[in-house]
């Protein structure tokens, strides 16, 4: 976990974002000039040594020189990432950067074509989903509502023990998780149908802990979601991270939050690194903030 304590305390003072944040609509572009502004930026890659920097220099997750897609297509085109153990690390850039598969392609929902992902010292790269998560200890949290409505907010639970030898065991670590989220505890016999926006995605996140991974690939947290179950979504992701150790690895369209949340902050343009820094620094960047945050 080296580099955590500072990047904490780079945390403390930092300028708190709420809800949406408040973007400026005073500089408008199309959807074209942010693709070829951002397109600029990559002559201003960063190094591999620079990723490692900021994985406070021992990697957890890498991925060296990726070449992934889906069937013939490739949309990452020789990505390289670098988290360290119990950071944080957001993905933000324009609509069709590939930010997503990064995600999948950790988790094995891509075809990989070239490069490597590792996880420690294990070469993890053609692992299938279920071995990702049953082995590698890799959760992947959707971005789509993905709870079953028609069961309980239990049987939910059970649901995401379901590559458990023993369903006793599913059982015994929902338990666990009713005692951290009593929010979920008090509606456990009732149907998920009637949680709200913000209990489904904690019902999502709590689901994904019943295996108890290390790593979590969260997909657009705040997707769907009112200002103040934002907040509380990523209150859970904080405790998650800095109380008990987890790796995040996110993908989120509400830049501004995904940026003051994370230690460190990848721009993504057509399958390709652009740009790299600590979260709270890529807020300040003008030419981020001018394509990405609104102003």
């Amino acid at each position: 976990m080296g580099g955590a304590s500072s990047t904490n305390d780079g945390k403390r003072n930092r300028r708190r974002i709420s809800g949406y944040g408040d973007g400026s609509t005073e500089v408008v572009l199309s959807v074209d000039a942010v693709a070829e502004e951002a397109a600029r930026l990559a002559a201003e890659a960063p190094s591999m040594e620079r990723l490692v920097e900021l994985a406070g220099g021992d990697p957890y997750v890498a991925i060296e020189k990726l070449h992934a897609g889906y069937g013939r297509m490739e949309i990452l085109h020789g990505l390289n990432l670098m988290v360290g153990k119990g950071q944080s690390l957001c993905l933000i850039g324009p609509n069709g950067a590939g930010k997503s598969t990064v995600l999948h392609s950790i988790f094995g929902f891509t075809n990989i074509t070239g490069g490597v992902i590792r996880l420690g010292e294990r070469d993890i790269t053609n692992l299938k989903p279920n071995e990702k998560l049953r082995h590698a200890g890799i959760a992947y949290i959707l971005q789509d509502n993905s709870v079953f409505p028609d069961m309980t907010v239990e049987e939910n639970l059970w649901m995401g023990g379901w590559l458990l030898n023993d369903s006793g065991e599913a059982k015994c670590r929902a338990e666990e998780v009713f005692a951290k989220y009593p929010r979920l505890a008090k509606r456990r016999k009732q149907p998920a149908s009637v949680l709200s926006g913000g209990e489904r995605r904690l019902l999502e996140i709590a689901r994904a802990l019943i295996m108890r991974p290390e790593v979590l690939l969260v997909d657009e947290p705040s997707i769907g979601l009112e200002p103040r179950f934002i907040d509380m979504v990523f209150e859970i992701l904080d405790d998650l991270q800095h109380a008990e150790g987890k790796t995040i690895i996110m993908v989120e369209q509400n830049a501004k939050k995904g940026l003051e949340f994370a230690d460190i902050g990848y721009v993504l343009v057509s399958g390709q690194l652009v740009k790299a820094a600590k979260g709270d620094q890529l807020l300040e960047d003008p030419d981020v903030g001018r394509l990405f945050l609104g102003g």
